[in-house]
């Protein structure tokens, strides 16, 4: 790594360019106990050392979970939401709803195919905007939106699709061993993890949540990304009336 450090300021030098070394941190990913120092310079000044980073708008952690960005993205959508519900408070539905896809939504979605949270006090804190929205808009207690999974599906998606930027994930995507009478034809093999990191990391949770789907959903692939969003966004919606039903015929009895 110091190798790397030395080139960058060599070149730094020779196309008269100037590294703040002050403004860059330098964060160990390990779950190891025992840590070794890490001195690496750049340009003779020492890199400091952190905890976490945040790159691309994303908080990376050593420990590699993902409360601090959880955190940080509710956070920041609870100010975006409330600024959408003092500047449309008057409007219909329709418009509200639209304010929300415009204005909130996309901070909630963004890297969510990453940092989707498997913990159920991140999902509740999560899904309490969206609660929040559905009775502003829809004066109900909820929409059944689940936009943190289709994120996540349609990622996987365009993995399983061989889209380039996609192409290391969907490399490793293999086949099952063998389907049952309830499975579809597209399922993945779902891999052995030995740690939660890996357990409920991006691939394997998607995994298991495209394992799931109808057979109808993934029967006519290729197809385009809006139309899989429609058909999932669908079919969830779908799944979550069931399961209300159930709740309520089992309580009726």
């Amino acid at each position: 790594m110091q190798k790397f450090l030395d080139r960058l300021g060599e070149w730094a030098v020779e196309n008269a360019t100037k590294i703040n070394p002050s403004k860059s941190n330098m964060v160990r990913f390990t779950r190891s106990r025992v840590k070794d120092p890490l001195d690496y310079s750049l340009a003779n000044t020492l890199i400091p050392e952190a905890s976490r980073c945040k790159y691309l708008g994303i908080i990376l952690s050593s420990d590699l979970i993902w409360a601090d960005q959880v955190n940080y993205t509710v956070k920041k959508d609870w100010k975006a939401l409330h600024f959408t519900m003092r500047i449309f408070k008057k409007e219909n539905s329709n418009t509200k709803s639209l304010a929300y896809m415009s204005l909130v939504l996309p901070i909630l979605e963004y890297g969510a195919a990453y940092w989707d949270p498997y913990r159920e006090g991140q999902i509740t804190a999560s899904d309490r905007v969206q609660n929040k929205t559905a009775k502003f808009a829809h004066h109900t207690k909820s929409l059944n939106w689940k936009t943190l999974v289709l994120s996540r599906i349609c990622t996987l998606f365009k993995a399983y699709s061989g889209e380039w930027a996609w192409k290391a994930i969907g490399d490793r995507l293999q086949g099952p061993h063998y389907l049952s009478r309830l499975d579809h034809e597209r399922k993945i093999r779902s891999r052995r993890q030995r740690t939660d990191i890996g357990k409920y990391s991006f691939v394997n949770r998607t995994i298991q949540d495209w394992n799931q789907l109808p057979a109808e959903v993934l029967g006519t692939l290729p197809c385009k990304l809006n139309t899989l969003k429609k058909r999932v966004r669908k079919a969830i919606i779908e799944v979550s009336r069931r399961k209300i039903s159930c709740v309520e015929n089992h309580l009726k009895v």
